[in-house]
């Protein structure tokens, strides 16, 4: 056992000793954490303008603060980009995490002096809760790999700015910059695909043990290796032991995933974003990943159902029930108020609070009515590959087929099999039964006669990777959406097939 291994096991178990405190007071935790968020912003630009001198209760701060997206805060954004200061958050940020909106074109998330801590800090802390869980801290004397974006950054306004994984990527602790890969240089190539390849050159040949990524990306990773070797990927890296991940449900791919290494190994799941590191798995045999209460973030949470309407509910942590989906918005000492950051949730366990990812507010189909999510689609996709257990998936999406040129409207998925049932018509049904059961809306429109069961359209292979090189987002943190109220994804796909 080396240096590094040895001496993460007291550090891993001072951590989780921390951890336990704050999970034991967690509502008392939310409550000082939104005081204090409050009191420190009460002389910026955005607590004067909503009265922070006067917000005494989550009342007030309701009353005082609306829930927003990205459009609501720009304002104060680009007094930032104007050059003023104490604008969201005391002084000016450290970093602009740039990502690409879907209404908004670029979107410019600040990241604080304050808030930095909690995007390096949880990631270390997820590592060490697993070194903790399990007692493997080998992995540490290995060679590590982060799959991730360019760490090249622009200025504006004076404030670095770039992708999140790439300011990250500045963050590596030293005690792990020596083993990580790739190198700076290779990490530093925009086009994916000419970064893929360098990153197989630089990684072929060592002793990988962790490797980190969003599924998808890391799956092309181990087929183009696979490609040059021939081999399976624990016979090229027999030192490999931990995936870590996050950004997508890891469900859809796991069954290919761990074909392509060879054997099974364990995993890591994140809940990271531009806006704050959210929660990280701290169990390994329970469902579900810590909410982190206690890093510079008050959460809120509206039912997911009530989220359009005028007047939405506003819970906080203690309000919240299981198995309910919610709308995630946080405050931040980023200098984030009220920020709906797009995502549902939904809450497996409330001692402590662990949640699951269970779609995107705005990522729906509901052409009809049925309101069918993310969560219910990836359900019926695990049901159905469980029944046919020769399936191997790649990549899926869903949308609406409104007006066919011939009988009832229906949902096409859009699959790109890596290994196809062998009856692809029992495949459909088990995947439109289980969505049947899901979903009660669905299941009337089907039994009314409203929409037929759903349609499969078999993709080719690399449709998905042709698709987000068309859109200039193949690689990095990028993701399919899983399914869209319109056919723009599905159209543009079946362009790709013809």
């Amino acid at each position: 056992m080396g240096v590094k291994s040895l001496l993460s096991k007291p550090l891993a178990a001072y951590t989780v000793a921390q951890q336990k405190k704050w999970m034991a007071n967690a509502v008392k935790v939310q409550h000082e954490c939104r005081d204090t968020l409050i009191k420190n912003a009460a002389h910026t630009q955005f607590g004067k303008d909503h009265f922070f001198k006067n917000v005494n209760t989550y009342e007030d701060f309701k009353q005082a603060v609306p829930v927003k997206d990205y459009e609501g805060i720009k304002p104060y954004v680009e007094q930032i980009l104007d050059g003023k200061t104490d604008v969201l958050w005391k002084g000016k940020p450290l970093y602009f995490a740039k990502t690409s909106g879907t209404t908004s074109g670029v979107k410019y998330i600040p990241i604080t002096k304050d808030s930095i801590g909690n995007h390096i800090g949880s990631a270390k802390n997820a590592l060490l809760n697993y070194i903790h869980e399990t007692g493997n801290s080998q992995f540490l004397d290995h060679k590590l790999i982060f799959l991730s974006g360019s760490p090249v950054m622009t200025k504006q306004a004076g404030i670095h700015t770039g992708r999140l994984s790439g300011i990250s990527n500045h963050h590596v602790p030293g005690y792990l910059k020596t083993n990580q890969l790739p190198s700076y240089e290779t990490n530093c190539i925009d086009d994916w695909e000419e970064k893929l390849e360098k990153i197989i050159d630089e990684t072929i040949d060592q002793s990988m043990s962790l490797i980190s990524g969003i599924p998808p990306w890391v799956q092309m990773y181990f087929d183009r290796i696979q490609e040059r070797t021939g081999k399976k990927i624990k016979d090229v890296f027999p030192d490999f032991d931990l995936f870590v991940y996050g950004g997508v449900n890891f469900e859809p791919y796991r069954a290919k995933l761990f074909e392509s290494i060879g054997k099974k190994v364990n995993s890591i799941e994140l809940y990271p974003a531009s806006e704050g590191f959210i929660a990280y798995q701290d169990k390994f045999e329970s469902e579900g990943l810590l909410l982190l209460l206690n890093e510079g973030i008050f959460y809120e949470f509206i039912p997911a159902e009530e989220y359009f309407d005028e007047n939405p509910s506003r819970l906080s942590i203690e309000e919240v029930e299981l198995n309910k989906n919610y709308a995630l918005v946080i405050n931040s000492n980023a200098g984030l108020w009220g920020y709906s950051i797009g995502d549902t949730v939904k809450f497996v366990s409330l001692d402590p609070y662990r949640v699951i990812v269970s779609g995107r507010i705005k990522h729906f189909i509901s052409a009809f009515g049925e309101h069918v999510i993310g969560e219910e689609v990836e359900k019926a996709m695990k049901f159905a590959c469980e029944r046919h257990p020769e399936v191997e998936v790649i990549e899926f999406t869903v949308a609406p087929m409104v007006t066919p040129s011939e009988g009832l409207p229906y949902h096409e998925w859009l699959i790109e099999f890596a290994q196809k049932p062998n009856d692809m018509q029992a495949f459909a049904k088990d995947l439109d039964d289980h969505l049947v059961k899901l979903n009660v809306y669905y299941k009337d429109l089907i039994t009314g006669s409203i929409l037929k069961p759903l349609v499969i359209k078999e993709l080719k292979q690399d449709s998905f990777i042709d698709y987000m090189r068309s859109i200039g987002k193949l690689g990095g943190q990028n993701k399919v959406p899983r399914l869209s109220n319109d056919r723009k994804i599905a159209d543009q796909l079946h362009s790709i097939n013809a």
